[in-house]
Order: structure tokens, then sequence, then C-alpha cells
């Protein structure tokens, strides 16, 4: 098999983690087939050519029109702003190439079903950018959960949190406006936890929700005010089609707040509960043994919860967020040479897009949102 060309859009921080994953992933993963850094695309040129020649591309060029039509390219990496997802997916798709896209999928639910729906009839491998599910930790949880480790879930709770828009006083930019970003806090930072809870939880029945815009207007460069379109909260409470119930909580404008990327998933026999900002730990309850004992256990990654083991043999030694990265496209790799779909393709991403949306549905109507079956 001839290397895999790769084709990046964007040099921005998901740009660069692109980067690194695709130049890693044999290093790291082995037995995988050859990729090569062939063209990166930014604008202006020579910023292209700067990046390309820092990341390791062999070309650049300023439009991505051209990237994506190139011979040499078979694998398109879009780390663009959001409105540009759509766009290049399709024509990326319909130029017979494979396609990483970060998230959110697109601005709108529309989009998200045309890049579907592209996916579907050209049968090239398509994967969202929704690394944390990656993480050894959150894997693990997924076969404790499976395995019936805490007994039957009956609900879940979670929680994503950063600070980026919380200071009144940052000035207006295009995440701001609903044409240009879509969803605000739901479409940067829920979409992330809703991937988690989808694998930990299965589908969900139906839901009912609140948002809030708690910064309606942020400063212009150039004096003035420009008001702001999307939330900066949202909030949901939801049954899911096995029965179990569960909330969860999202904001971009939670002082302190970093990375806060939490969960539990309570069980009839116990409880896991994990938070991003401690990546590499697991908390484990299980109701047995003397209660004089009862407790929960923290469970440290290590070898033992695949893939960690890849990167270091040595338990406690952690890995990051670039890592889940390299992972991430170390699975599309392997799908592209096997034909097996990736999670979340673009089918499975439309449904996290249905949740998310649906969130923001049913904080404007103030009406329960339901799905049909297969569609959340």
């Amino acid at each position: 098999m001839r290397p895999i060309g790769i084709g990046l859009i964007g040099t921005g921080f998901m740009g660069k983690a692109h980067a690194i994953a695709w130049a890693n992933a044999g290093r790291v993963m082995g037995g995988l087939p050859p990729v090569r850094l062939e063209l990166l695309c930014d604008t202006p040129a020579d910023k292209a050519k700067a990046m390309a020649d820092q990341f390791g591309f062999t070309r650049a060029t300023d439009n991505w029109r051209a990237l994506v039509t190139d011979p040499a390219v078979d694998v398109v990496s879009i780390t663009t702003p959001n409105g540009l997802h759509r766009e290049i997916a399709v024509a990326a798709l319909e130029a017979g190439k494979h396609v990483w896209c970060e998230k959110p999928m697109a601005l709108t639910l529309a989009d998200a079903e045309a890049m579907a729906s592209a996916a579907r009839k050209t049968g090239r491998a398509t994967l969202l950018g929704y690394n944390y599910i990656r993480n050894p930790a959150v894997q693990h949880a997924v076969r404790l959960v499976a395995a019936g480790r805490i007994g039957r879930p009956v609900h879940f709770r979670g929680w994503v949190d950063e600070d980026y828009q919380a200071d009144p006083d940052l000035e207006w930019t295009w995440r701001a406006r609903k044409a240009d970003a879509g969803l605000g806090a739901l479409g940067d930072l829920g979409c992330h936890l809703v991937s988690m809870m989808l694998l930990l939880m299965g589908p969900v029945d139906s839901l009912i929700a609140d948002a809030q815009i708690i910064h309606e207007t942020r400063p212009l460069p150039d004096g003035g005010r420009a008001s702001v379109e999307n939330e900066d909260t949202a909030t949901a409470i939801l049954r899911f089609a096995s029965g179990a119930q569960g909330s969860l909580s999202t904001s971009r404008s939670a002082w302190g707040r970093k990375n806060r990327l939490d969960f539990e998933v309570h069980g009839t026999k116990g409880m896991i509960a994990f938070a991003q900002e401690r990546m590499n730990e697991l908390q484990l309850y299980v109701n047995e043994g003397e209660a004089s004992e009862a407790g929960f256990r923290t469970l440290l990654t290590g070898p033992a919860h695949p893939p960690y083991g890849a990167f270091t043999p040595a338990p406690g030694h952690q890995i990051g967020f670039n890592d889940l990265k390299v992972i991430e496209s170390a699975g599309l790799i392997q799908a592209i040479a096997s034909g097996a779909p990736c999670w979340p393709d673009f089918s499975e991403g439309l449904r996290i897009e249905r949740i998310i949306h649906g969130i923001a549905e049913a904080a404007i109507s103030g009406q329960r949102k339901s799905f049909g079956e297969g569609e959340a």
C-alpha cells in the first residue's frame, strides 16, 4: 500500500494537534500503513509555507479547493472555523477523499445532514474530532459499564465548563454569531460531553432544557458593541431509551474552569466518576465487601488500559491531550486500510448534533424534545 497522502486545512490549535497526530500515529501505535504529510493550506500564502515547513508538510497552498482536489491527497483534515466545515467536507468527499473534521460537525442540522449524506454516497471514511472519548480511562469506564460492574446504569450527570468567555470586557469575535459559529457553549463544549454520554448510556429518548446568554453584548475593537447571538450556558435533563435519566450542563463563562469535563454514571451496584483535568484517573465505587472499608477506588491508568501501553510501559507516567489525537488519527488510518467504520463517523456524529441542537430547541420552546428511534 502506498503512503496515505495527508492534506491539512488550518494551522491553529487543532491544526497543530492534527499535524502532530498524523506525524506520530505510526511511530506510537505501530503496524499502520505509512502516511505522507503532503499538502497544507492556510492564508496568506507565506503563512501556509512557514507552517508547512514547521509541521513537516511537503507543499503549501492558500486555496483549500486546490487541496481537496489534489491527486496526491487521500485524507483531508479540516480544522477551520465551524462555518466552513460543510462546504469543505462535502467537496472533499465528492473528490473521493477521506475526511477528518473537527467538532462541532456543522453550523446547523441541515448542514450536518448534508455532510452525512455525502459520506454515505461516496463511501469514504469519515471521523469527527471527539478525542476525549479516546482516553484509556474513559474507554475503561465504558467497558466497566458494559460488563455490569456497577449494575444497571440508572443516572448520568455531566459537566463541561471553561472560562474563555467569562470576562464581560472580552472583545466580540465570530464565535458570538450564529452565522459563523452556530451554537455557543453547546457547539464548542457540550458536544464533547454528549459523545461520552452516548458511549456510556446509549441513545437519548427525550429531554427538557434551558439556556442563557450571560453577556448579551461585547465590545468591538473600533468602539461600540455587538450582540452575542448564541448561548453562554445550557442545561438539560434527559431520559435515555434504556429508561435511565440524566443531566448535563455546560458553560463557556465559568470563571476558573479551564477544561472541566466531568461525568458520573450511577448504577444499581456502584458508581463511576471521571474528571478530564485528572485525565489519567478513574474513580470506581462498588457496593461489596465490608461496610467499614467501603469507598471509592482510584484507578490509575497504565498498560492494562489500552492503548496507554503504546505510549509508555510505565503506569502512572500519564498521557496527555495530544496523545488522544494520536489515538484518534491511528483509528482513522486503520479504518482507511480495513474499510471498517470509525466512531463517530458523520452518520454517528449526526446523532450528537441532533442532541445539542435539540437542547437549544427545547431551551427556546420550553417544551420536551423527543427523538425518534435511531435519531439520538
